[in-house]
């Protein structure tokens, strides 16, 4: 449960005001079909956030407990200062292709590559043994996160306090990496 619950913290909190969320906000201006992008955002989430969280179970694989607790740790504190850049939405997250669904599942897929959701995905993965719970946290962090975004679209954009969020968020990561970093320094760890 403990992965369930960070997992969802940590992503809801961290897409706030970040570029994919700006994408589900570009695709709802544009399509206004809110149902066909929220499942597009759910597809692309779980492949992009599968493979993370793949990469990160096998990358925790080969990591003592304590070690990878430091790392996890040490990757929690870049991601507080990851979370407090603002992100602007370019012209390259646009996709233009004349479906709403087709549009989200391949733009939001590409602009999660590499995203601060993902390599915390990959983390949490690294961290957890329940990779399923990170992977369900994940993605219902990203869709908590867009839901709003998508169903109330530009109206809810201007409303939305960004400065508040991206702080917040940088306080979770900051929390969330002092106790990994404790966790693998401190307490006792079994093999």
């Amino acid at each position: 449960m403990e992965a369930f619950l960070v997992s969802i913290t940590s992503i809801t909190l961290a897409e706030m005001g970040d570029r994919t969320q700006l994408l589900s906000l570009v695709l709802a201006a544009r399509y206004r079909k809110p149902w066909p992008i929220m499942a597009g955002v759910l597809l692309a989430t779980l492949a992009s956030h599968g493979a993370a969280g793949a990469l990160g179970r096998r990358f925790g694989a080969f990591l003592h407990p304590a070690a990878l607790n430091i790392a996890v740790g040490v990757s929690m504190l870049a991601m507080a200062l990851w979370a407090l850049k603002s992100d602007r939405l370019g012209q390259e997250a646009v996709a233009r292709p004349t479906e709403a669904f087709r549009a989200t599942l391949v733009a939001f897929f590409i602009a999660e590559m590499g995203d601060k959701t993902q390599i915390a995905t990959l983390a949490l993965a690294a961290a957890y043994p329940n990779l399923l719970a990170v992977i369900a946290g994940s993605t219902c962090g990203m869709l908590l996160a867009n839901a709003p975004v998508i169903f109330l679209g530009a109206a809810f954009a201007d409303r939305l306090p960004l400065k508040a969020l991206q702080r917040a968020s940088f306080l979770l990561f900051i929390a969330l990496g002092v106790l990994f970093i404790l966790r693998g320094s401190f307490w006792p760890q079994s093999a």
